[in-house]
């Protein structure tokens, strides 16, 4: 049967259940009668009239019985931290939630995926992992399985950390809530750079968007994560969590975000798989304690077994671990309109260009060869970097001249880039010297993303570059907010730069090969130079990225080998550490 849609009726105030004091030694401003605490939402070094910061809740404050005019395009939306802030320090005045909306029906798919949730936090379970492809609907399930689990546990909170860029992430999550209906439940969206901001606060349910950006266990990240989600708890005590990835990781080591279920599905305590001291070991120990193939003593500590058979029998064993479940504990459906198709987009330089690029790949190999021989790990990052970078400006025209032919043949272009001064800007000035309109989603603050974003989906721009690598729909006719369509000319994409990381490549394609819209991607590199090799093993990477419990980790260790990089620690490898 599909989870009914309750009606927002149900409103709890958040006051009872928070934790401890986020006051500083600086008391809050006096509020006299009739009068509230208003919460605003202002960019950082804005200066703005009325409006004063407050360490207390690190925003900015305003006290009056109602909100100026001048001040009324910074207060936060529903669903927001700065809403949830708000009611927070005005418990008995909160703000109304809106009204769900009449237009939005989940499908079946939706309907089904948030049963399985519920299933599984009905059968005492504490997490879930919602692995559909990408387009497939993860956001609706996620908020529908969410209000489930809330019903059924008696909760009043639920959390959503949304990947960036936070002006598209947060404003989508707080749409499909409110369109749904908050189910009498307080939600609060915030994107992962802002856990700390939540501490002192319970939470019932947690959704966890693209929870890929926690596979690795030494960032400040992963550390505050494990305090929300209660990895020192029991598994009857903890929230329950809502994982949703369609590229899970590369390989099992580097899950360990999915140890609760895990845990569980062994019938062991949390403290087997995940200690706060040390946390990578603790879990790989836990995978080898149960049939994973470990190999240790490598150059980058412990790693996957390199044995083909191991692998995919390994693969098989992780995956059973949460399908084999009763209740199942992880839903994966592939994409009805197929995989993304991917193909190099080999140019040849000019003899100029070439003289640039093997003079380029000169002096980075030398550059590397003295960083190696001192061991100086941050010169061989910074080497490496130059290159990249320097090596994609040599392409810049090729690529302007590929886009622009594409837009001629009546196609709108998405351009996934990594770099902004070498290949980000010096593409869109010259597309639009060119006579192009070009939508750009990059560099903080330069733009506003959203108005950006839809400048393409409408086809006001026909063309799109971006280094986001995730949580933006550019999909040919999609749904837009108000029930207008995007554009329906055919997408099309290229990567200028090619990923190191196969989720990172895998999820860029999602941009636009989603939601029954295919949408072909090309890997554009110097023909017969060291970029032709990256960009094959990139494919394999992302083939790799395509299975949800894991893949071929063998990529990072050619990518460093053809890079003369194998001596740099791993994470040194890509821009931006998938």
């Amino acid at each position: 049967m599909p989870t009914p849609r309750r009606s927002s009726a149900r409103r709890r105030s958040g006051s009872s259940r928070r934790k401890g004091s986020q006051q500083s030694q600086r008391p809050l401003p006096f509020v006299g009668p009739n009068e509230r605490l208003w919460v605003l939402d202002v960019p950082y070094g804005t200066q703005v009239d009325g409006a004063a910061w407050h360490p207390a809740v690190k925003m900015h404050l305003y006290v009056g019985r109602a909100l100026p005019e001048h001040l009324a395009p910074y207060a936060p939306g529903p669903h927001t931290l700065g809403r949830f802030l708000e009611n927070t320090l005005n418990p008995d005045d909160p703000a109304s939630s809106p009204e769900p909306a009449e237009d939005l029906e989940p499908r079946q798919n939706q309907y089904e995926a948030a049963d399985a949730i519920a299933e599984r936090a009905a059968a005492g379970g504490r997490q879930f992992l919602l692995a559909d492809e990408p387009g497939v609907g993860k956001t609706i399930s996620a908020v529908l399985g969410a209000s489930a689990v809330g019903d059924l546990r008696g909760a009043q909170r639920v959390l959503v950390v949304a990947d960036r860029p936070a002006a598209i992430t947060i404003g989508h999550w707080c749409r499909t809530i409110t369109a749904l209906g908050d189910s009498g439940l307080e939600w609060v969206v915030i994107t992962w750079d802002r856990l700390e901001k939540v501490l002192g606060h319970e939470w019932d349910v947690i959704i966890a968007d693209e929870a890929h950006a926690l596979r690795r266990t030494t960032t400040k990240r992963w550390k505050l994560w494990a305090q929300l989600a209660g990895y020192k708890q029991p598994h009857d005590k903890a929230p329950f969590l809502i994982a949703t990835t369609a590229t899970p990781g590369h390989t099992p080591l580097e899950l360990p975000y999915l140890a609760p279920a895990y845990a569980q599905a062994h019938d062991e305590p949390m403290k087997d798989w995940i200690t706060a001291t040390q946390p990578a070991a603790t879990f790989t120990t836990a995978l080898e304690r149960h049939g994973v193939g470990v190999e240790r003593g490598g150059r980058y500590g412990a790693t996957w077994t390199t044995d083909a058979n191991r692998r995919a029998t390994d693969l098989s064993l992780v995956r059973g671990w949460l399908e084999n479940e009763q209740p199942t504990a992880m839903l994966h459906r592939a994409a009805p309109w197929g995989p993304v198709p991917i193909s190099g987009m080999p140019v040849t330089l000019t003899p100029r260009e070439r003289e640039a690029y093997e003079a380029e790949w000169g002096e980075f190999c030398r550059d590397m060869d003295i960083a190696r021989r001192g061991r100086n790990t941050a010169k061989g990052r910074a080497a490496l970097l130059r290159f990249r970078q320097k090596a994609g400006l040599i392409r810049v025209d090729s690529t302007v001249a590929w886009i622009a032919q594409q837009v001629e043949a009546e196609r709108q272009v998405a351009c996934s880039v990594e770099f902004v001064g070498t290949a980000a800007d010096p593409i869109a000035e010259r597309l639009r010297d060119s006579g192009l309109e070009v939508a750009t989603i990059y560099g903080q603050g330069r733009f506003d993303v959203e108005d950006e974003r839809l400048r393409f989906q409408t086809g006001q721009a026909k063309v799109c570059v971006f280094t986001t690598v995730a949580s933006i729909s550019l999909h040919a006719g999609e749904t837009l907010e108000g029930g207008s369509q995007a554009s329906t000319e055919p997408r099309v994409g290229v990567f200028h730069q090619a990923r190191f990381s196969g989720i990172a490549g895998r999820q860029v394609t999602g941009r636009t090969h989603r939601d029954h819209q295919v949408s072909p991607w090309h890997i554009a590199y110097a023909q017969g130079t060291v970029e032709e090799q990256v960009s094959k093993v990139m494919v394999e990477r992302i083939a790799a990225a395509s299975d949800t419990v894991g893949g071929d980790t063998a990529g990072l260790t050619d990518l460093a080998e053809l890079l003369g990089a194998d001596w740099l620690p791993a994470a040194s490898l890509t821009a931006d550490g998938a």
